[in-house]
């Protein structure tokens, strides 16, 4: 998922999108631990989506601040 469409999103549907991915990398992590991960490096990806989804949301916060 990259930045121009979560951009596009409503800050309800981010919030929505950043609970559905910490769980993912919560199950990511637990597969990892037991050693039944088939992409490890998926775990970086959904920590960068994570990231993305939260600055967005952080940009929003403040734009709403601000007007």
């Amino acid at each position: 998922m990259n930045a121009k469409e979560i951009r596009e999103l409503s800050v309800t549907e981010l919030n929505e999108k950043l609970a559905d991915l910490k769980d993912e990398l919560y199950k990511l992590r637990f597969q990892h631990a037991i050693n039944q991960l088939d992409n490890p490096m998926r775990i970086s990806a959904v920590k960068k989506d994570i990231a993305r989804v939260q600055t967005v949301i952080r940009e929003a916060e403040l734009n709403s601040a601000n007007a």
